[in-house]
C-alpha cells in the first residue's frame, strides 16, 4: 500500500531533524493554544529547527505535500494566530534565539527570530543601546514582527514597522530572500520588509532580523498622577502629545484597573483613573518636560503626581502596570482572558473610551481598561466564564461594539494585537475591496496556502 502524505513528510522530516520532531500529545497542545480563550487546536507535529537552512527544508518538505506550517513564538497572542486550524507542521523557534550582531557605530543588531524580548534586553544591557518595542508579555522578535507589535514606548519610539531594517524570509516554496538593507533608508523598489511586518506567517517564514538600536536615555523619570474622569486622564494625554512634549510613555489605566493591581501587587494606590508617566532624555529637558505636563494634568483636575527617578521605584512602579493583565484575570476565580484592542485618532479617544465605558456598565461584564493613549490605543481585559456560554455571547457581543465604535471613528479594529482568527470578521468591514488586494498577494506568494492558513485574511466566497 502506497503511504500516505503525511506518513511520507513525517519520515522525511524525521530525516532531517531526528529527535527535534515531536509528536508526543502533550507537546503538540501547548503549541496548539495561546494566551486567550480560544480552544486549543494542535498541530500534527512539532518541529525544532536551528538555522535558517533548516526552515527551508522543512518548507520545501511541506509544500511539496501540501502541508499547512503554523511558525511559533514564545506563544503568548491572544487572537489565535499560533492555531494549527488544519494540522500540519508548527515550527517551533526556540533554538534560533541568538543575538547575531551588535554594531555599535550604525546603531543596529541582527537577531534569530526566536530571542524573547527579556533574553535581547539581558543580551543589550552593556552596550549603551536598547531596543525600545516591549509589548506587555515575554515575547519572541520574530512574533512581534508577525504581528506588527508596538507597548509602552510606542508614542515616541514607534512599532515594530518603524525599527526594523531588514529581514530574512523563507518564502513558501522554500526559497530564501533578504528584504530591505543596514542603511537607515531606501527607495529602491517595494517596501517588502513591512509586506511581510503584520504579515502573521501568511506569506513566508522569518528567520532573521535587523533591529534599530536606540542610545539608552541619560536620564529616565517616571510618574503617577490619578484624574477625576478617565476624559481628564486622556485629555491630558492628547494635550501632551499635541503641545509635542517627547513623553516616552503615557499610559491610562481605569478606577476598574487601578483596583485590580492594587489587589495583585499589594499596593496602594488610589483607585480612580490613572496615567502612569515616562519620560527620557538629560536631567534639565525632562525638568522642564515634568513642569509643563504637570501644569497640563492640573488643568484638567489631577492630583499630586508621584514621581520616581531611580531606578529600583521605576521598576516598581511599571511592574504595576506589566500585571495589568494577570491582576485582571485574578479578579475572578477560574477566569479566563479575552483581551482585545483598537485604536483611534487621539482627538477620538476620549469619547470612545467613556462611550466604551458606559456599554461595559450596561453589559453586565468585568472589563477593566488599560492603553497606550499616546498613540490613541486601548485594551479591554474582559474577564469571562469560559463555561458560561450566555457571558461569553455577551462578552463578543461588546467586542464587536467596541469594534464597530472605532471604525465609525476612522480607527483601527486592533492597534498591536493583530488579527489571527479573533479579529478576522472584521477585516471586510475596515478595509473594503482592499482585502481582494490582499488576496492576491497572498494567492502570488503561498498559492497552496500552506502559510498559517486560516488566519489574517476572511474566506473568499
Amino acid at each position: 500500500m502506497d503511504k500516505q502524505p503525511k506518513q511520507i513528510v513525517f519520515e522525511e522530516l524525521k530525516a532531517l531533524l531526528h529527535e527535534r520532531v515531536v509528536a508526543d500529545e502533550a507537546i503538540r497542545n501547548e503549541h496548539g493554544v495561546g494566551f486567550s480563550y480560544h480552544a486549543c487546536t494542535p498541530p500534527d507535529w512539532v518541529v525544532y529547527p536551528s538555522s535558517t537552512e533548516e526552515v527551508a527544508e522543512i518548507v520545501k518538505i511541506c509544500a511539496a505535500y501540501q502541508i499547512p506550517i503554523t511558525p511559533f513564538g514564545a506563544g503568548t497572542s491572544v487572537e489565535g494566530h499560533i492555531l494549527a486550524l488544519k494540522g500540519g507542521v508548527c515550527i517551533d523557534f526556540k533554538l534560533m534565539n541568538q543575538l547575531l550582531e551588535v554594531n555599535q557605530a550604525d546603531m543596529y543588531a541582527t537577531i534569530q527570530p526566536g530571542i524573547t524580548r527579556n533574553q535581547l534586553d539581558d543580551t543589550l544591557q552593556d552596550t549603551g543601546f536598547f531596543f525600545p518595542i516591549g509589548p506587555g508579555v515575554n515575547a519572541t522578535l520574530g512574533g512581534m514582527a508577525s504581528t506588527r507589535a508596538s507597548g509602552t514606548n510606542a508614542v515616541r519610539y514607534g512599532t515594530m514597522k518603524d525599527n526594523i531594517l531588514s529581514l530574512q524570509i523563507v518564502l513558501p516554496d522554500g526559497k530564501i530572500i533578504k528584504t530591505g538593507s543596514k542603511a537607515r533608508k531606501s527607495s529602491a523598489g517595494y517596501d517588502l520588509t513591512r509586506l511581510f511586518i503584520g504579515a502573521e506567517g501568511t506569506l513566508g517564514i522569518i528567520t532573521e532580523l535587523t533591529i534599530k538600536l536606540h542610545s539608552y536615555p541619560q536620564a529616565i523619570y517616571a510618574a503617577v498622577c490619578c484624574f477625576p474622569t478617565v476624559e481628564a486622564a486622556v485629555n491630558t494625554a492628547i494635550q501632551t502629545i499635541q503641545k509635542g512634549i517627547p513623553i516616552a510613555k503615557v499610559e491610562l489605566l481605569d478606577a476598574q484597573m487601578m483596583m485590580a493591581i492594587n489587589r495583585y501587587s499589594a499596593l496602594n494606590y488610589e483607585e480612580s483613573p490613572t496615567l502612569f508617566l515616562e519620560f527620557h532624555g538629560s536631567p534639565s529637558e525632562l525638568e522642564e518636560q515634568i513642569a509643563q505636563v504637570e501644569h497640563i494634568a492640573q488643568s484638567f483636575g489631577a492630583k499630586e503626581f508621584i514621581w520616581e527617578r531611580d531606578e529600583a521605584a521605576r521598576t516598581k512602579l511599571w511592574r504595576a502596570r506589566t500585571d495589568a493583565a494577570p491582576a485582571s484575570v485574578a479578579l475572578r476565580k477560574n477566569a479566563q482572558l479575552m483581551s482585545t484592542d483598537v485604536c483611534v485618532p487621539i482627538s477620538k479617544l476620549a469619547s470612545c473610551i467613556t462611550s466604551t465605558q458606559l456599554d461595559i456598565e450596561a453589559t453586565g461584564i468585568l472589563a477593566p481598561i488599560l492603553g497606550h493613549v499616546g498613540d490613541g490605543n486601548f485594551h479591554l481585559t474582559i474577564v469571562i466564564d469560559p463555561n458560561d456560554a450566555e457571558e461569553f455571547a455577551r462578552a463578543k457581543a461588546l467586542n464587536k461594539r467596541l469594534v464597530e465604535r472605532a471604525l465609525a471613528m476612522e480607527g483601527t479594529c486592533t492597534g498591536e494585537h493583530g488579527i489571527g482568527i479573533g479579529k478576522l470578521s472584521y477585516m471586510p468591514l475596515e478595509h473594503g475591496d482592499a482585502i481582494n488586494t490582499m488576496w492576491a498577494i497572498k494567492k502570488a506568494l503561498d498559492p497552496l496556502n500552506i502559510m498559517n492558513p486560516g488566519k489574517l485574511l476572511p474566506a473568499q466566497d
